[in-house]
């Protein structure tokens, strides 16, 4: 059990690097978040439908399960289009600061969700988190709008990773990441049709948009997607929370190298990026000594 759990928190860490290469993808994509999120999510389902089909992996559920499946995938493609949404009118390093609320959100929420006591450690360093952030907000006002995004976004974040940590029991990773695309699928297209932007000129993209979106769907969403959904049969939404802290490191360090954005930020937005860098070191130290995540 130790040595699965250990295996799974490396995992993760390793997939909550892809997912900050993910906000390096949405800055260089051209095409609307809406559009983005559309491809994304159907690229990713139609290989993972593929895949269940080579390997004859049964993918049947009950009409129960699919409604929570299909309304989880719904909470992740509103999370998708307002995360990158965010990006597009701030940048980078701003959106993934403020989805570390997410540990300081699910601090409170998860004991609803799972019926335990509140762990006060949790609370000190979600609290961590929020001083970070706020030195963050201070000093990069004028990215309101995306930091408003960004707030969605952690939030439909956070209440689909606690669904998801009760999903995982009633089904696989794999049945459960395809259900998932095809409600966004789903979700988007009947509100491109609504908006009259499903026609053929949405899918005349440049070759550089289709390559970063087969990226994106393929190794940042069918592979990632899947693992992610998996570990949390070792991990507690929490922990998963916590670690993904570790996205805006690799983000950011990826936006200075790839994308220069270091001209755009401000000395308080490092004092509050390294508040939540060591919120998240020592989460990683308290687990180790209880025992909770290795």
């Amino acid at each position: 059990m130790q040595k699965n759990k250990l295996n799974s928190f490396l995992h993760f860490h390793f997939i909550v690097f892809i997912f900050g290469f993910t906000a390096i993808l949405g800055s260089l994509i051209s095409v609307s978040s809406l559009s983005l999120v559309w491809y994304r999510m159907l690229i990713a389902f139609v290989i993972l439908i593929l895949f269940a089909i080579i390997f004859k992996i049964n993918i049947k559920v009950s009409n129960k399960i699919l409604i929570k499946l299909l309304f989880c995938g719904v909470l992740i493609s509103l999370h998708w289009i307002t995360f990158f949404q965010a990006i597009k009118v701030s940048n980078v390093s701003i959106t993934l600061s403020v989805l570390s609320l997410g540990a300081f959100l699910t601090s409170f929420l998860e004991p609803l969700f799972y019926k335990r006591k509140i762990i006060p450690y949790e609370i000190f360093l979600g609290i961590f988190v929020v001083i970070g952030t706020s030195l963050i907000f201070k000093s990069q006002y004028y990215y309101i709008e995306g930091i408003f995004y960004a707030l969605i976004s952690v939030f439909l974040s956070v209440v689909f990773g606690l669904l998801n940590g009760k999903l995982i029991k009633e089904s696989s990773s794999l049945v459960i990441t395809i259900y998932e695309l095809l409600g966004g699928v789903i979700l988007i297209t009947l509100i491109l049709i609504f908006l009259g932007d499903f026609n053929t000129e949405f899918f005349k993209l440049s070759s550089s948009d289709w390559f970063w979106l087969l990226l994106l769907g393929s190794v940042c969403t069918a592979y990632a997607f899947v693992i992610s959904v998996e570990v949390l049969k070792h991990l507690s939404p929490y922990s998963l929370m916590i670690s993904i802290n570790m996205e805006p490191v690799y983000g950011i360090i990826l936006a200075i190298i790839i994308l220069n954005e270091n001209s755009q930020l401000s000395i308080e937005f490092y004092i509050g990026f390294i508040i939540i860098f060591i919120s998240v070191i020592l989460n990683g130290i308290i687990k180790l000594r209880k025992n909770k995540i290795i």
